[in-house]
């Protein structure tokens, strides 16, 4: 049987909110089977549960935002795409502010926090999400048309192509695929930063957003190049975080997929919209088990390596 996986012991990080620059606390812990991953705001006078689902997500400007009545987490995507990556299918995620500390600006510290708390399997079975026909998503025409669609794929694989128009971006590769059963999340993707523009940060900080954006947890351009002493950590780092996001957004279904996706110029809002509409078509989608695990997709069966 393939298994669930939760952690073995809990692990605790501090940080800033990327939006919010408010201090935060995270604590993350195992939970039981089938429980999920369950984000839970302990700072309120009553803590409140908000357990991950694609309808539990209330606003995608500039990160995905999840919601139970008023109690709010911003920014779970990076959080979410560790565990993806890493295959964790049930988590207590205790968190003492509105939004999940931004660190590094990648998801390579959540990696790293889960992989130090150690992965175990559980007895219950893995239930995947299994996409049995396509499903996409559109808007816009011409130069402004974006897209994002998942097809049937006996695995996880995602493609993503960006389109900016900027020196430093193009110069750089635009579209990249990474498959989870062939590749190595932590190595080939975990690693891969945020980004923006220093004329976007200025407007955004106006707004009161971005408080706690910088050097040392973005990549940030001017108006011609990357601003950061140490440049990029891939070639492609740009879509890389695309990928990234991609994957931390589409696990707020709450299972994984066993799907291809495939996206131009998508992002948050497209991405939970996708979610909704395989959601909303009922034969295109069907809960899958492995009793052995020789029959599940390669890479799903072992415990992710460590780095």
């Amino acid at each position: 049987m393939l298994q669930q996986r939760t952690l073995k012991t809990l692990t605790r990080a501090v940080g800033v909110g990327l939006h919010s620059g408010q201090r935060v606390e995270l604590t993350l812990r195992p939970a039981q089977p089938d429980t999920g991953i369950v984000f839970r705001r302990v700072d309120l006078p009553q803590p409140v549960d908000i357990p991950i689902r694609a309808e539990a997500v209330t606003d995608t400007r500039l990160a995905s935002t999840i919601a139970v009545g008023n109690a709010k987490v911003h920014t779970v995507e990076h959080l979410m795409s560790a565990c993806a990556g890493l295959g964790l299918d049930n988590l207590y995620v205790d968190i003492t502010a509105e939004e999940v500390p931004i660190l590094d600006g990648s998801s390579a510290s959540f990696v790293f926090l889960l992989q130090s708390a150690g992965v175990e399997l559980q007895n219950a079975p893995k239930r995947f999400i299994r996409v049995t026909r396509p499903v996409e998503v559109r808007e816009g025409e011409g130069a402004n048309a974006k897209w994002a669609r998942l097809t049937p794929y006996h695995g996880y694989k995602l493609s993503f192509e960006i389109d900016f128009d900027h020196p430093a971006v193009d110069s750089t590769g635009q579209r990249v695929e990474f498959d989870l059963g062939k590749g190595n999340y932590s190595r080939d993707i975990a690693r891969a930063r945020t980004f923006g523009f220093t004329r976007d940060v200025e407007m955004m900080r106006s707004n009161g957003l971005a408080l706690g954006g910088g050097l040392d947890n973005a990549i940030v351009m001017d108006d011609y190049k990357v601003l950061n002493s140490d440049g990029l950590r891939y070639d492609d780092e740009f879509v890389k975080h695309k990928i990234l996001d991609a994957m931390g957004d589409l696990y707020l279904i709450g299972k994984p997929l066993l799907a291809a996706y495939s996206a131009f110029r998508s992002g948050h809002a497209m991405n939970n919209l996708l979610l909704r509409e395989l959601l909303a078509q009922r034969d295109a989608w069907e809960v899958v088990t492995f009793e052995d695990e020789r029959q599940a997709p390669t890479g799903f069966a072992q415990p992710v390596r460590a780095w």
